[in-house]
């Protein structure tokens, strides 16, 4: 399942990192994020809840960009 996510970042870099965490976070397969149009696509691991995983993506992305949000 892909869905994708309105964000809000200061960097192209700080998007860089987040979509790195992203993608290391249990659950989930992939991840895109675009600073551009300040969005995140993930695609989740099969069986995995997007309601219990996005949580956890954004406890993660806050580790390395404090100022981030994720809108879900």
């Amino acid at each position: 399942m892909k869905k994708s996510y309105k964000i809000d970042v200061d960097c192209a870099n700080c998007a860089n990192l987040m979509e790195e965490t992203a993608k290391k976070t249990e659950g989930v397969k992939d991840a895109t994020v675009s600073f551009m149009t300040l969005k995140m696509k993930v695609e989740f691991e099969e069986g995995a809840d997007p309601q219990e995983v996005m949580p956890r993506v954004r406890e993660n992305c806050k580790k390395v960009e404090e100022d981030c949000e994720i809108f879900f």
